[in-house]
């Protein structure tokens, strides 16, 4: 009756060794690093990059504990904070010698100190929080006058087609400042031209200017549409860098907007704040430009006479280049990029996939600019970097482009990912960074600690008190639902809170609960007469249905905090709920393992150690009877 299968008893074990194994780095603790990133797309961080850094830090006698080179840079384990900081100094001067145009991304870190064994097992610490172990807070800039200077650039290249497909003919259109200039030869053809950017593009303000054959429309933005591009670039940008942070998985950051211009973003628990840095302060967007082949412009401008509609960049064969300012198509157009091959020559290239718009604008170009080279320009950290610059041997139509050049398959992945994570509207600087240490919450961590212990003591005291050994297995049962709740939690990789704190000790006394629903229903069955195994057998399955209830009636609460709660409400809801999963499984199943093995297996049993168990004598009996 009262006898578990065997492989019950193996399920209880096994999650038992689960939550132990992944319990255990968190008592060990981390230990002050310094890691290595590329601070390029272009640049690869490989076993070269661990060399140099190993000779480096040799050459400047800073002893460490490990090198290890992952996906995500060099990572240096060292054994205090002093070498830590020494380490991160001899890096810089060593990676960026140039501190005005650096390639590497030299960050301090916290690594986990658990055993190799452990980290092989993919069994990690679970993050604190910013009010527990600190974490990163970013405050970006955005670019406002840059969001509007994009925004002119796409708008020149529409009334280009526009104006074409209304056959109406102009000189050039051009962009002066905040202003887009369409040159007309006569008068008529501007006054057509004006009536259909009318009826058209409703968010420009039109003055006519010039006389003669030099007739121009002066195209500006109205005050409403410059509001709205302002307004939609600070919202892009937070949901660009909401999708830029999930490749971080951290599990409540922080973006809010401050003031009409700043965003903050604050990431709490994030251990990897190389990668955090280096994701947030890409602005990469993808340009496509013309190139100025106009016969002796480069040497001129190597020789510092750079045309003023051009600019200087560098190929990634570090040949000079020189650019037309215009930009006739920007990323905003792409809706996919994926790497490839070039199904000719077989080398690594990204597939690119323009919208409706982008596709007749990039038709167009290419029709207008055969055998002339087009320009591939992307643009990250204030930085442009040509990728490729073709020449147009035909039209290309469909909406389908394709990116080859000197790139590697990884420069083609990381090409790929870092445009299909979404453009931001506008550029942004990082104008302040702050990572906060762990001392700012270890007098929070020691007292939700405490709290937790001398409210788990407490409850064992009462329990083994009150219900004896079933009172003693309560406990046990209600440990093994911590151990299972913090390996969830270390395993899912969450960050804990003091909110989550707080649902934690929430959980203990819930847990607890279930144990005091099964302990009383067996004193119960005992005092109807019913035989010590049939007390248990029947305390335990007519006690699950009340458990059963009440924890989903908690679960439902639980789950509307995590659906529309928010930062610290929602660290609260997943603590919580997980908590409720762990304590019916340890309360139930955990708890009956136990008493099982204790009970199960004697034939006969007199008395159950529960505790006092009144019965009632034949004179209550008649006393209720009369």
């Amino acid at each position: 009756m009262n006898r578990y299968p065997l492989w019950k008893y193996v399920l209880v074990a096994v999650a038992l060794l689960f939550g132990l194994v992944y319990t255990l780095p968190n008592f060990f603790g981390e230990s002050p690093a310094v890691q290595v990133s590329s601070a390029k797309a272009t640049l690869k961080v490989d076993a070269q990059t661990r060399e140099r850094v190993a000779s480096t830090l040799q050459a400047a006698a800073i002893d460490n504990s490990g090198i290890f080179l992952d996906t995500n840079g060099v990572k240096v384990r060292l054994l205090n904070t002093d070498s830590q900081l020494h380490a991160k100094e001899v890096l810089e001067k060593q990676f960026n010698p140039d501190a005005s145009n650096p390639q590497y991304v030299i960050a301090l870190n916290l690594l986990s100190s658990s055993p190799q064994w452990l980290t092989n097992l993919h069994a990690l610490p679970m993050y604190l929080g910013l009010d527990l172990r600190g974490g990163v807070h970013f405050l970006l800039q955005v670019d406002m006058p840059g969001a509007l200077t994009k925004r002119l650039d796409s708008i020149g290249a529409d009334l280009r087609s526009l104006l074409r497909d209304k056959n109406v003919r102009h000189s050039g259109i051009s962009r002066e400042g905040e202003r887009v200039l369409i040159r007309f030869r006569d008068n008529e053809a501007r006054l057509k031209g004006r009536q259909v950017l009318e009826d058209n593009v409703p968010d420009l303000l039109l003055a006519d200017q010039g006389e003669g054959d030099d007739l121009k429309l002066v195209a500006t933005l109205q005050p409403a549409a410059i509001k709205r591009i302002q307004e939609f670039a600070i919202k892009q940008n937070i949901t660009t860098l909401n999708n830029r942070i999930n490749e971080l998985g951290v599990a409540e950051p922080v973006i809010a907007q401050q003031g009409a211009d700043r965003i903050v973003v604050q990431l709490p628990g994030v251990q990897d704040t190389a990668k955090a840095k280096d994701i947030l302060g890409r602005t990469a967007t993808l340009e496509i430009r013309m190139v100025d082949e106009t016969p002796g412009a480069v040497e001129a401008a190597l020789a510092g006479q750079v045309p003023f509609s051009s600019e200087l960049y560098v190929e990634r064969g570090g040949r000079p280049l020189l650019v037309k300012k215009q930009v006739v198509l920007t990323g905003d157009r792409l809706t996919d990029a994926q790497p490839g091959f070039d199904n000719q020559t077989n080398e690594a290239a990204v597939h690119l996939t323009l919208d409706s718009a982008g596709a007749r604008i990039f038709k167009d170009i290419t029709r207008d600019n055969v055998g002339k080279r087009m320009a591939i320009v992307l643009i990250e950290k204030g930085k442009g970097e040509v990728v490729t610059a073709p020449v147009i041997r035909a039209e290309i139509g469909g909406g389908r482009v394709q990116i080859t050049g000197s790139m590697s398959t990884m420069e083609a992945n990381d090409t790929a990912l870092l445009l299909r994570a979404g453009s931001l509207a506008a550029p942004m600087e990082i104008i302040e960074e702050r990572t906060i240490g762990p001392s700012l919450g270890a007098e929070n961590i020691t007292k939700g600690f405490q709290s937790t212990m001398w409210g788990f003591a407490a409850i064992a005291v009462f329990m083994i008190a009150y219900y004896v050994l079933f009172g003693l297995v309560s406990v046990i049962a209600l440990a093994s639902n911590l151990l299972f709740l913090v390996a969830l939690l270390s395993l899912l990789q969450a960050t804990l809170t003091l909110p989550g704190i707080a649902a934690i000790a929430l959980t203990l006394g819930m847990a607890i609960d279930a144990n005091v629903l099964i302990n009383e229903r067996i004193r119960e069955e005992l005092r109807n007469g019913s035989t010590p195994q049939a007390a248990i057998h029947t305390g335990y399955e007519r006690a699950f249905g009340t458990i059963l209830d009440s924890n989903i009636t908690t679960l439902i609460a639980g789950v509307s905090l995590l659906i529309f709660g928010s930062g610290p409400i929602r660290g609260f809801a997943v603590v919580h709920c997980l908590g409720i999963m762990t304590s019916l499984f340890s309360a139930v199943v955990v708890s009956r393992a136990l008493i099982n093995l204790i009970y199960g297996r004697r034939r006969k049993v007199e008395s159950l150690a529960i505790g006092q168990v009144w019965k009632p004598t034949a004179s209550t009996r008649t006393a209720a009877v009369k």
